[in-house]
């Protein structure tokens, strides 16, 4: 059997997982992103990780496809993370080149996160019989994957399809870069969060979220107490939702995608931040897209949808 790895390297942890030609995570392991200073000891950990991942197959007719990598601020182009915030190790890092001498695999790639999951969502999600759509991820930030004519995206740089630095409000919230109004900044689970608060205290009284410690409360929180009826929670994702869909509208004219596929927690609640992004996503349309371009929700499963992603990088 053909069988490919994927890894999700996040800023607090490093996963990996061996998937077969379906789509099943077979086995996974995982270890502390933040316990390594330097690339070169990252470098160790992960081939060491990938290397205990094949050898509990040996004694199987298994033929390795490859590592697919997802990482924050991956540059598919040159396999490089470039400049990554949340990472120990910093500069340009040429990790795809350091994990494949390290490993006897046949293929090592390596890309942002949002993009593997464009690519998961591609094939082994409900992207199969799209060439073109753009893939959006709701998490602590807000990433992007763009499909035009079946081929991912990557522009000169490497960096295309940042739709989530895109400014929405002029002069609106302060992002990492500088810049104001992102995107990013309203519609991540970070960004709905903090309208949450910004909200509760305009308007004042009591929510459904009162019993939970400040810092327990998180954007599922607020989609799940809007959906029953929350008046400031419904606001928020109100709010949300109107922002999002009219970002969509805009982003659609540059590929005219066939469709955009939502993931993330907020999306998974489905619910009035659904409702309200198709609605002012269909508004905001230029007569020509309007009832053309479908919203769907991500078929990738939440847990496994990262691994899944960068999988998909080396078993294309």
């Amino acid at each position: 059997m053909k069988l490919t790895i994927g890894t999700d390297i996040g800023g607090t942890n490093t996963c990996s997982g061996v998937v077969d030609a379906e789509g099943n995570v077979l086995k996974k392991a995982a270890f502390k992103t933040a316990d390594y200073d330097t690339a070169e000891a990252y470098a160790d950990a992960l081939a060491g990780s990938v290397q205990e991942l094949m050898a509990s197959f040996e004694g199987k007719s298994v033929e390795w496809a490859g590592l697919g990598i997802g990482a924050p601020n991956g540059n598919q182009r040159s396999g490089t993370i470039e400049h990554a915030p949340n990472l120990k190790f910093d500069g340009i890092v040429p990790l795809a080149q350091m994990v494949r001498d390290r490993l006897d695999l046949p293929k090592v790639e390596l890309t942002n996160d949002a993009n593997a999951a464009a690519v998961g969502e591609k094939l082994y999600g409900a992207a199969k019989d799209y060439d073109d759509f753009i893939m959006v991820t709701l998490g602590t930030g807000l990433g992007s994957g763009v499909y035009v004519n079946g081929k991912l995206v990557c522009g000169d740089s490497g960096f295309a399809g940042e739709l989530g630095h895109m400014s929405v409000i002029p002069d609106g919230r302060y992002c990492g870069f500088g810049r104001r109004g992102s995107l990013e900044n309203y519609c991540s689970a970070t960004g709905i969060r903090r309208t949450y608060f910004e909200m509760l205290a305009q308007r004042g009284g009591p929510t459904a979220l009162d019993h939970l410690k400040v810092g327990e409360i998180n954007s599922k929180h607020v989609a799940d107490a809007a959906n029953v009826g929350d008046p400031i929670c419904t606001a928020t994702m109100h709010f949300t939702g109107r922002l999002l869909g009219e970002a969509l509208a805009s982003a659609a004219l540059l590929t005219a995608p066939a469709a955009f596929f939502l993931f993330g927690g907020p999306v998974q609640a489905g619910g009035i931040l659904l409702d309200t992004t198709h609605e002012f996503f269909e508004k905001h349309l230029i007569p020509t897209y309007r009832g053309k371009i479908k919203l769907i929700v991500s078929a990738l499963p939440p847990g496994d949808a990262a691994l899944l992603g960068a999988a998909a990088l080396v078993a294309e």
